[in-house]
């Protein structure tokens, strides 16, 4: 251990009473220079850290010679209690006054108090210190012990440390003063910032909607954690809070798109190098601090609360954040602004996320740092996939742009730049000459209809990323016969959608449908009771990655749970809202509840029923024994989210990943959010645009775009309402949906087929019509259109096929 470790662990621990008796104990000495003792834990920090850098460089550099010899920075370092020169104590517990909440409290209160140190400089070796005493001291103060606290302790990291930080009512609030004041100087403020902080701890009515005071704090000191969040406010969360928290966003005022300049940051154009070491210890602080808060501030405190931030407040770290990281990566950055940028690209991810899931910021602010410099789709794609190669090693700034941060090119964009990563892997495939040699040109397979899953799954299922080639289908009907006609890729198409079609289905017992109003799939937890269940949720994967390659969309939405899990994310407690809205109000009551806990009977289990049988899960080893208490309710109430939202489905989403991306890269997945992913795969929810459809249909049959019948077919279409224009659409294609880039890109193309259908000479006279109804073949995307006289007889006879929900059959 260097001098300098001693020294720094030694002056802070006696310079509080906590190597003294009980009793003093949570003050600092009496007569302490506290200017002083702060700048010189700060300079002591500073060559500590300068020292652990260079060993593991140093380190670094032995490992390239001798691997099998390799030593960590932390474990060269002897530590054991007997070096403390306290018997009872290890080297971090010599740093414990830090991490407590009254440390922080003394020191800002010399903050407002507008405390002044002494005159004298400090020499430390051959150079001198000066400086006053301020909130930013205190900021660089624990931004060195969050590092310094990473290195150390190699358990729990600076966590006891984000933990304090995060739950100091007001903190988190002052540090983000400092940092407006800083970054948008000669900008309008949003809010009133020097009346804000009291008001949070005081009380004050938030603008959230909720509005009941809390009348008393909890005399049960486990509280101390919720009861913290309620500080900031001073209120107590009603039965109402938790019941409409997340319904009421449905409500909040539409967003206006803001200025161009609104989110022009100057101070952030350069990243990093355009603040000062101050400001820049302070924005560590603050994204390590509220990214660790974010992540248990649930959507209650967030949106109707707004604790700690009004959601003006929230665009503008958003904003602020968003610009650092592009052009932080973007530029280009050296090491040691690398700790910044990860604290700062982990809050935003994690507000990103929330924004997705109920939006507060308009999305011109997450694109607007690229607006003016992004790159061409094909380069950007091309950059993108050289970057995930490399594995960020060597590869473009611009390529970790579009790796980290996807969000800065719109989503349509980010959609042609899927497409042509699918174009690049097929060129570099025939390139390779992958499935082009004798006997390899297609996949050949024959498919019973009544059994279209089994066959598929037995024929495909072990062909992996060679899935990717051309599959050739021959059905069999159900009388066991051969169907006539060749596939040049619309039987394809048939049974890519038919066999999503069968194993999707409740009745199958591979997914189910969430709870909410919506009906989005989920893995059904009981799959993993039936034969091969794993297996055939694998395969599913795959079925899915062959449409996405091919680009055949499939009318059907995941959970936002499920997809998160594709995507590789984790899911945390307020996303159980889009799975199981009655169990999320159920653990907010849990949360929020204000007598005691125990009188709810809860313990550390979960039940679940499958095939008439009842099993209990514990949520941690011996949760059954373990009963819910107010001390424990957070860990309940997270235990419980966490088996529900990641653990339950794990199984299926690994096994379902596993099949998607033997066709579809991770990398190319993670350029979009699980809204984004279910429009990729079922295409855009906007209303069909009509003159897009028209302009991208082809004709056949002895039909074309002047026939009198196709006119009066364009007539009607247009007339009809939304919701029967995308019923015509899945009658003839099998989805409701139009694709996401325009019908320019529906294969095969839109078709209007011409069917003759003669009508006698004495029958027109007397105002008679065509009497047959228009069929279609999903396969080829191609209706069968009649030649009706008059626009009423085709919308009537269009109507009944399309509410008949058949095809075929009706011609």
């Amino acid at each position: 251990m260097p001098c300098v470790g001693w020294a720094l662990a030694n002056i802070m621990y006696l310079a509080t009473w906590s190597h003294t008796s009980a009793t003093d104990s949570g003050k600092f000495v009496e007569d302490l220079d506290h200017s002083a003792y702060l700048h010189v834990v700060i300079i002591l920090a500073d060559k500590f850290l300068a020292s652990l850098g260079n060993f593991e460089q140093m380190t670094r550099k032995t490992e390239e010679t001798q691997v099998d010899n390799y030593t960590s920075a932390v474990s060269v370092f002897e530590m054991d209690d007997t070096n403390c020169g306290f018997s009872k104590l290890s080297y971090m517990d010599l740093f414990k006054p830090v991490y407590q909440q009254w440390h922080l409290k003394k020191l800002l209160d010399f903050v407002k108090e507008g405390f002044v140190c002494g005159t004298d400089d400090l020499s430390i070796g051959n150079q001198t210190y000066s400086w006053n005493y301020r909130l930013l001291d205190i900021a660089y103060y624990y931004s060195c012990l969050l590092r310094l606290f990473s290195a150390m302790n190699p358990v729990l990291k600076s966590l006891p440390v984000l933990n304090m930080l995060s739950f100091t009512p007001g903190f988190l609030f002052s540090l983000w003063e400092e940092l407006e004041k800083s970054l948008f100087r000669g900008k309008k403020q949003i809010a009133n910032s020097t009346s804000l902080c009291a008001s949070r701890v005081s009380g004050d009515k938030s603008e959230g909607v909720s509005g009941t005071r809390q009348k008393g704090l909890n005399k049960d000191a486990g509280n101390k954690w919720i009861n913290v969040l309620q500080k900031f406010t001073g209120k107590s969360p009603a039965e109402d809070d938790y019941v409409d928290s997340v319904t009421s966003q449905s409500n909040l005022k539409q967003i206006e798109e803001p200025p161009s300049d609104e989110w022009d940051i100057e101070p952030l154009r350069r990243g990093p190098e355009g603040i000062s070491k101050d400001i820049y210890h302070v924005l560590l602080l603050f994204c390590s601090s509220y990214s660790h808060l974010l992540l248990v501030l649930d959507d209650i405190e967030f949106y109707d609360k707004q604790v700690p931030f009004k959601l003006e407040q929230q665009r503008k770290i958003a904003s602020v954040l968003n610009t650092f990281a592009y052009n932080s990566l973007s530029l280009g950055i050296s090491s040691e602004y690398r700790a910044l940028l990860d604290s700062a690209v982990r809050c935003l991810h994690l507000l990103y996320e929330r924004d997705c899931r109920h939006q507060f910021c308009h999305p011109s602010l997450w694109l607007s740092p690229g607006k003016s410099n992004r790159m061409t789709i094909a380069v950007a794609a091309r950059t993108h996939e050289v970057f995930s190669a490399a594995d960020g090693a060597t590869s473009s700034s611009m390529g970790s742009v579009i790796t980290t941060m996807p969000h800065i090119f719109p989503f349509e964009e980010r959609v042609r730049m899927f497409r042509e990563f699918i174009s690049m892997d097929k060129v570099s495939r025939r390139l390779a000459g992958e499935g082009t040699g004798p006997g390899s040109r297609s996949i050949e397979i024959v498919i019973r209809r009544d059994r279209i899953f089994e066959d598929g799954m037995q024929q495909l299922n072990s062909l992996g990323s060679k899935l990717k080639s051309t599959i050739h289908v021959s059905f069999v009907s159900e009388s066991g016969l051969p169907e006539a006609g060749l596939d040049y890729g619309g039987l394809s198409k048939e049974f890519l959608t038919d066999i999503s079609k069968a194993a999707f289905s409740l009745e199958y017992g591979l997914f189910s449908q969430t709870s909410t109003s919506d009906r989005l799939l989920i893995p059904n937890a009981t799959a993993r009771f039936l034969d091969n269940g794993i297996q055939m949720v694998e395969f599913l994967g795959r079925i899915v990655g062959k449409a996405l390659y091919e680009g055949i969309l499939l009318d059907f939405y995941f959970s936002h749970v499920f997809v998160q899990k594709l995507l590789g994310r984790y899911s945390y407690v307020d996303e159980l809202f889009t799975l199981d809205p009655e169990l999320h109000r159920n653990l907010m009551y849990v949360k929020h509840y204000d007598g005691d806990v125990k009188d709810l009977c809860l313990d550390f289990t979960v039940t679940e029923e499958s095939h008439g049988k009842r099993h209990i899960i514990e949520l941690k080893p011996g949760g059954k024994d373990i009963c819910v208490t107010n001390e424990n309710r957070l860990q309940y109430v997270y235990a419980m989210a966490d088996y529900k939202l990641n653990r339950q489905i794990l199984p299926f989403s690994n096994a379902f990943y596993r099949g998607l991306t033997d066709l579809i890269s991770p990398s190319w997945l993670k350029l979009f959010n699980s809204s984004e992913f279910n429009q990729l795969l079922s295409g855009g929810d906007h209303d069909i645009d009509v003159d897009d459809l028209r302009k991208n249909t082809q004709y056949t049959g002895g039909y074309s775009d002047g026939s009198r019948t196709v006119k009066l077919f364009w007539e009607v279409f247009a007339g009809l309402e939304p919701s029967e224009r995308c019923m015509l659409l899945k009658f003839v294609t099998s989805c409701s949906r139009a694709p996401l880039l325009g019908f320019k890109h529906l294969h095969p193309a839109f078709t209007i087929h011409k069917v003759v259908c003669d009508v006698p000479l004495w029958a027109s006279f007397g105002g008679h019509d065509v009497d047959r109804l228009p069929s279609a073949s999903t396969c080829y995307n191609t209706l069968k259109l009649p030649t009706y006289k008059r626009a009423s007889t085709l919308r009537a006879k269009l109507l009944y096929a399309i509410n008949s929900n058949a095809g075929f059959e009706l011609s």
